[in-house]
C-alpha cells in the first residue's frame, strides 16, 4: 500500500511552495513534516489527500487506501451537534460518546459548533479523525489552540489511537513529534 510522490511541484501565483518533492511513504509508521510556515507542509498533505492538485508530478496511491484528515480548520458541520458530527464517522452514538469522554468534552455532546470554544471544536474534529477507520491518519497542527495540560492529554490519546496506521503529522513543536515517535522530515523554505 505504498504511496509515492514523484517530482511534485506546486505554486500559488509566483510563489513555489513545493519543488520536486519526491519520496515513497511506508505502509506504517509515524512521520512528521517539519519546517517554517509557508514551506508547503499543509499543501503537501492536501495533495496527498487529493484535495489539491500538483502543478507537476504525481501522487500514486492504491485506490482502496482510506485517509482520515484533521486540518488546521475544524470543518465541523454547523447544523449538527457535537455528537452528531462524530456519529457521521462512527455510525454509533455510544461510540461517539466514548470519544467525547476520551477528549474530556462529553458534556458538550448536545452543543453545536458555534457554541464551543476553539479548543473544544479542535478536539471534536480530532476525535472524528481518530475514530475513522483509516489506513493513513493526517494531522495538521492537531494541538493548536489547546492549553498545555489538555494538549498533553490529547497527545497521549493520539499516541494510543494510531494503531498500525501511517501517521502523517505537521507541527511546529518538535517535542510533539518526538513524543509520538515520529521520523522527522525537514522541509526547506
Amino acid at each position: 500500500m505504498a504511496i509515492t510522490i514523484e517530482h511534485v511541484r506546486k505554486a500559488f501565483g509566483e510563489r513555489t511552495v513545493l519543488s520536486n518533492a519526491h519520496f515513497t511513504l511506508p505502509e506504517h509508521g509515524r512521520i512528521c513534516f517539519f519546517g517554517p510556515s509557508g514551506c508547503g507542509k499543509t499543501t503537501l498533505l492536501r495533495i496527498l489527500c487529493g484535495l489539491e492538485a500538483p502543478d507537476a508530478g504525481s501522487v500514486t496511491k492504491p485506490p482502496q487506501v482510506r485517509i482520515a484528515c484533521h486540518f488546521q480548520e475544524d470543518r465541523l458541520l454547523p447544523w449538527y451537534t457535537t455528537l452528531q458530527n462524530l456519529t457521521l464517522v462512527t455510525g454509533d452514538d455510544a461510540q461517539s460518546m466514548q470519544w467525547l469522554e476520551r477528549m474530556q468534552i462529553a458534556d458538550a455532546a448536545t452543543l453545536y459548533p458555534d457554541e464551543l470554544s476553539g479548543g473544544m471544536r479542535r478536539r471534536v474534529s480530532l476525535a472524528r479523525a481518530l475514530a475513522y477507520e483509516s489506513d493513513v491518519l493526517v494531522l495538521d497542527e492537531p494541538l493548536r489552540e489547546l492549553d498545555e495540560a489538555t494538549a498533553e492529554a490529547v497527545l497521549r490519546l493520539i499516541d494510543e489511537s494510531i494503531g498500525s496506521r501511517l501517521l502523517l503529522l505537521v507541527t511546529h513543536d518538535r517535542r510533539q513529534a518526538e513524543a509520538l515517535g515520529c521520523r522527522m522530515v525537514d522541509m526547506p523554505m
